[in-house]
């Protein structure tokens, strides 16, 4: 089974941290998901409403990605992570979903959270992987690799 962790990361860099530890874990390709206008760290102020991530969000706003997956049809299982932005997966990775046709596929997400539970993001996420066989979603905060591989396994 060829797998592939693809992921968004914000400013932190938390989340791309738990990607490669995955990746590598379970021998996986990384793929970074790059929104098209990068995010400062006034966009992520969370406590500003007029903050880009307030208006994406509530504005349910479609955030271009300037990159693609090459032959992403190779893939069985997609492991998609995220940090959670208001118990879901940021916009970016919603548009990066709509990309691809995951007819098939597996797919399971991962998270970074700085306080909030995964929750119901992997609900959020279904309606962006239609036609996926959607297995599981995971806080992975404090995962080591080890761990990581146990629960790829179990998928």
């Amino acid at each position: 089974m060829k797998s592939l962790v693809a992921y968004f990361s914000a400013e932190s860099g938390a989340t791309a941290s738990v990607a490669r530890t995955l990746a590598s874990s379970i021998n996986a390709d990384l793929f970074e998901i790059k929104p098209e206008t990068p995010y400062s760290k006034a966009d992520l102020n969370y406590m500003n409403p007029l903050a880009r991530c307030n208006r994406e969000h509530f504005g349910k706003k479609s955030v271009p990605v300037i990159n693609k997956v090459e032959s992403f049809e190779q893939y069985d299982a997609v492991l998609i992570g995220f940090p959670i932005w208001y118990g879901c997966a940021p916009n970016v990775v919603n548009t990066f979903c709509q990309s691809y046709d995951f007819t098939g596929k597996k797919v399971a997400a991962f998270a970074t959270s700085g306080g909030s539970p995964i929750g119901k993001s992997l609900a959020k996420l279904q309606p962006y992987v239609k036609g996926a066989v959607v297995l599981d979603a995971k806080l992975m905060n404090s995962m080591d690799s080890s761990q990581m591989k146990t629960w790829f396994e179990s998928l």
